[in-house]
């Protein structure tokens, strides 16, 4: 990973395929191709619908010894034809020894299930015995996403532009950041600094806006408590601004009708 950018080419096929159709697990047929084409491809080369997946690794076949696929007397005589024997021996080895690679490769792909998990219920522990807060128990989308950040809430805390960008991120849409002052009274002696952010989301109907609303609150006070300084009042509000068209600015020679 560099600038912000996952290199693809550098995930393990049982990473990437958990990650897309969890429920496949046992039902992959695994072809090694070898790694020698590890120098220019990814570790999953190809994917058919036929569930066949290719893979720039080495299958047992690689582990046997060559002389138990080819006599040093195919060497010399009708080198072409030998070739030619040697290729489709191999090609039905490759046959052979294709039940065996799928049944390893599958093995790997529960290896990793089972690692994903256990990694998931880690974070869970983490954050609901140093931070007081179980994300099992969570209901809300948004404040999910949020809340596996935690344990990086001392760099986030009060970084208000991140902060923003991550809102924008979780919910889908452009946001902007408003700075001002908040006060209960009419009076602006006494006033807390207030940052509002805006989610930027066109079209929404009056049922579509009321839903959201909703799941905007829990995220509101999540962000609040656990990111915003506490001196500092935060508000999350739901905004569309239309595109005005621009006006035509007057030229110096132009004079206003009435002008004389």
């Amino acid at each position: 990973m560099s600038n912000g950018v996952i290199d693809i080419s550098e995930i393990r096929a049982e990473v990437l395929l958990n990650y897309l159709y969890p429920e496949m697990a046992g039902e992959w047929i695994a072809r090694c191709e070898g790694s020698f084409y590890r120098n220019y491809s990814d570790d999953l080369m190809s994917l058919f619908e036929d569930r066949e997946v290719v893979l720039s690794r080495d299958g047992l076949l690689k582990l046997l010894p060559d002389g138990l696929i080819s006599d040093e007397s195919e060497l010399t005589g009708n080198v072409a034809d030998n070739y030619q024997k040697l290729t489709a021996r191999i090609k039905l080895l490759k046959e052979a020894f294709l039940p065996i690679d799928t049944f390893f490769f599958r093995q790997k792909l529960n290896i990793e299930q089972k690692t994903s998990e256990l990694l998931k219920e880690k974070l869970s522990f983490l954050l609901k015995k140093y931070w007081g807060y179980d994300i099992a128990a969570e209901n809300n989308r948004y404040v999910k996403e949020v809340a596996v950040l935690l344990p990086y809430v001392s760099r986030l805390r009060a970084d208000l532009g991140s902060i923003g960008r991550l809102l924008g991120d979780i919910v889908g849409c452009p946001a902007e950041m408003k700075l001002g002052r908040y006060s209960e009274e009419d009076s602006t002696r006494w006033w807390l600094p207030k940052v509002e952010y805006q989610l930027l989301i066109p079209e929404l109907t009056p049922e579509e806006y009321t839903n959201l609303r909703e799941e905007i609150v829990p995220l509101q006070q999540f962000v609040a408590e656990w990111l915003i300084p506490v001196e500092m009042k935060c508000e999350i509000n739901i905004r569309w601004r239309e595109k005005r068209p621009q006006r035509a600015m007057l030229d110096y020679n132009v004079k206003v009708k009435g002008e004389r």
